[in-house]
């Protein structure tokens, strides 16, 4: 997205760092996901973190990884080195997505906050024209803080000491009402630590999964 990540020192400071109750959150995806799972796609692949996780799941399962930093992109390269039914492409967030065909699942985890607003808001609208029916959309992610206050116990709680200056924030509140704006028939907050956040939504149709650990705003 910005230069600095094509900077391999940022990037592997980047990838150290550790959130607590991630793992939690991203079980909690999981759990969202349709039982059957023929393609997905990820997005802000990164080293392929997500992907992985979803694979582990669903091993047969089709994947495009998409990022626009080469050093993420070769971390993943590597991780996924000969198999054959993982795709990694390079690609910007901050402009259209790609032809990349129907698929029965997209996810993202802690990508799609380095976007401005209305690039969210446009991605959203992406994401649910290229979900089949039944679809879904599950997004780990940073949302804005309700007060200063809160923001700076999230930093203390992963440890920095100021913020990160690519970091767009905005509302969990706000951006569920963008994704049912985008058209999706269901949309929840299935985990919320602090400034993390899982957002699920659904594709209208016959393979509509059910939110299991609901938390909305």
């Amino acid at each position: 997205m910005s230069g600095e990540w094509s900077d391999r020192g940022r990037v592997a400071e980047y990838l150290s760092r550790e959130i607590p109750h991630r793992q939690i959150a991203e079980e909690m995806l999981l759990e969202a996901l349709p039982e059957q799972v023929a393609r997905f796609l990820d997005l802000g692949t990164g080293a392929g973190r997500l992907l992985a996780l979803v694979r582990s799941h669903h091993p047969d399962a089709e994947a495009i990884g998409l990022d626009s930093s080469e050093p993420m992109l070769s971390r993943a390269k590597e991780r996924f080195d000969g198999d054959p039914l993982i795709e990694l492409r390079e690609h910007d967030l901050r402009t259209p997505l790609i032809e990349t065909g129907t698929a029965d699942v997209v996810v993202s985890g802690l990508a799609i906050h380095h976007l401005e607003d209305e690039r969210k808001r446009e991605l959203f609208g992406e994401i649910h024209a290229l979900l089949a029916p039944g679809g879904v959309f599950a997004n780990l992610d940073l949302v804005r803080s309700a007060s200063p206050g809160l923001h700076e116990r999230f930093r203390r709680e992963i440890g920095r000491t100021e913020d990160d200056p690519t970091d767009r924030l905005a509302g969990l509140a706000e951006q569920m009402s963008w994704l049912r704006g985008a058209g999706f028939a269901e949309v929840d907050c299935h985990f919320k630590w602090l400034e993390l956040a899982l957002m699920v939504a659904v594709k209208e149709g016959e393979r509509l999964a059910a939110s299991r650990f609901p938390c909305s705003p």
